[in-house]
């Protein structure tokens, strides 16, 4: 596999992060975005990630200058229809993504790989926008944010994702250093169906919006269980909105199973806008 022109849809913090990666591997990059305002908020932050890197010492300036030539902001009209490869990385909303394939499908070369960063649909029902050819070449990659910097990449094989499509992709991304694990397509995959136990319990032990006992949760994760950031800090870096969104569409793949069930805070915090990191607000504060 010789994966060279690729198209992310969706400039968010996600979307940006993955096409910020694959011009990282020398691939010829378009990110999509409905909003310009959006795409040029993107391209701003990728550079200034890159030109801090050059300052670091981690990338030369001749890199980071071949980089920024590799990636281009555009509309889904200007891109190319002939990419290896398509990431969709828009909101969490079936009909939506669902609206969005029924057209790749019908716009790109059927050599296109067409690919969902979904967090939680399931790829099988995702699919059924897509003609029965592309349904093949259809397949879930799940990237974790920062996607720049984590290593995994859940490959997702839906019911009539060719499995050696799912093979050669698995080759690709372990060759490029990243850590790629082939799942089957079930509600949350892997991570984020092992995850929502580290983000509810967490929120079922503080119950209100108390930054004392969560700094004192966070704390502990960190210094006792040994991870790198608590669950409270890390919603906050993913998005509580997205954490939220997330949580509840497990939750009802899985018939309202009590384990997975969405925490009255997180929707209080998502009323309120109070998104994390994006919005200076969040769990905690943001200067």
């Amino acid at each position: 596999m010789n994966l060279q022109r690729i198209v992310v849809i969706g400039a968010g913090t996600m979307g940006s992060g993955i096409a910020q990666w694959f011009a990282q591997q020398m691939c010829s990059v378009e990110l999509v975005d409905n909003s310009q305002d959006q795409l040029h908020k993107a391209l701003v932050v990728i550079h200034t990630s890159w030109d801090k890197l050059v300052e670091k010492e981690k990338l030369t300036s001749c890199q980071v200058n071949q980089m920024k030539k590799l990636l281009e902001v555009k509309s889904l009209d200007q891109v190319s229809k002939k990419a290896d490869l398509v990431i969709e990385a828009i909101i969490e909303n079936l009909q939506i993504k669902k609206d969005l394939f029924q057209k790749l499908d019908q716009d790109f070369s059927p050599s296109t790989i067409i690919a969902s960063n979904t967090s939680s649909f399931p790829i099988t029902l995702m699919s059924e926008a897509v003609s029965p050819e592309r349904k093949q070449r259809f397949v879930g990659l799940h990237f974790f944010n920062p996607a720049t910097i984590m290593k995994l990449v859940e490959v997702i094989k839906g019911e009539h994702t060719d499995a050696t499509l799912c093979s050669q992709l698995y080759q690709w991304f372990d060759s490029k250093d990243k850590k790629p694990a082939l799942c089957k397509d079930s509600p949350g995959f892997i991570v984020n169906r092992v995850a929502r136990n580290f983000y509810g319990e967490p929120l079922r032990i503080v119950e209100l919006d108390d930054e004392a006992k969560m700094k004192e949760v966070d704390k502990i994760l960190k210094e006792v269980g040994g991870f790198k950031m608590g669950p409270f800090e890390l919603m906050d870096l993913i998005g509580i909105d997205v954490n939220y969104s997330v949580t509840c569409s497990v939750w009802k793949a899985y018939h309202q199973e009590p384990r997975f069930a969405p925490h009255s805070l997180q929707k209080k915090m998502v009323e309120e806008k109070r998104f994390g990191r994006k919005s200076k607000r969040g769990f905690y504060k943001y200067d």
